[in-house]
């Protein structure tokens, strides 16, 4: 794909021969029109495509949060797409067909605030409650910095989360537990990002709980 700058005759859209003119989020590009599949289904293809399909059923749930968590990287792309690229390139294992997400390996929110430490999440009651030490003294990190928090049910495909929690130095947050959630296995994570909107840090995984 190339990008196309404003000639004198002006930017146009639609195609000519095999080249598609087009513009996508105000850049104007040119490609070229895709080539015909003799066989669209190819195991590659395949792989790709359940990979894919993994990874949306898996952010879907929590879509808005993802929009905060990613913001520094919606350049050019959305923050959801910024994500699908992470999660796609470290968070799936396996082999095609029997893939899998490696929940210790996502990122649900990214950027270069300083991240929580000793973070560590459990039940209490209705509620998963997440604790971390109050590092506001290190690298950009401010006690002011709120809680990105978020405990994501990954089989029922939904998510309880705080994109405005407590702040880092409250050192704990808590998320209610929705009640068709008993016997379910949920991730947890915890990522900051300051008052001012403006930084975000990377998500630290809490693990993995069992609803009571």
């Amino acid at each position: 794909m190339a990008k196309v700058y404003p000639f004198s005759i002006g930017v146009f859209s639609g195609t000519l021969g095999d080249v598609v003119y087009a513009t996508w989020k105000g850049i104007p590009y040119i490609r070229s029109k895709p080539a015909f599949v003799v066989n669209p289904r190819t195991e590659a293809q395949q792989s790709q495509r359940a990979k894919f399909t993994l990874a949306i059923r898996f952010l879907k749930s929590f879509a808005d949060f993802i929009r905060m968590g990613y913001k520094k990287y919606a350049i050019k792309k959305t923050a959801f797409n910024a994500a699908m690229s992470y999660t796609l390139g470290n968070a799936i294992v396996g082999n095609y067909p029997d893939y899998r997400i490696d929940y210790s390996r996502v990122l649900v929110s990214r950027g270069a605030l300083t991240s929580a430490v000793n973070v560590q999440a459990g039940i209490e009651g209705g509620a998963v409650r997440i604790s971390w030490n109050d590092n506001s003294t290190l690298g950009f990190a401010k006690s002011t910095d709120n809680a990105l928090a978020i405990v994501i049910n990954p089989d029922k495909v939904e998510a309880v989360y705080k994109t405005a929690g407590a702040p880092r130095g409250s050192g704990m947050e808590t998320l209610d537990i929705p009640t068709g959630w008993t016997g379910d296995q949920v991730e947890v994570y915890l990522g900051f990002i300051s008052d001012n909107g403006k930084e975000v840090s990377n998500s630290v995984y809490a693990g993995s709980l069992i609803i009571p």
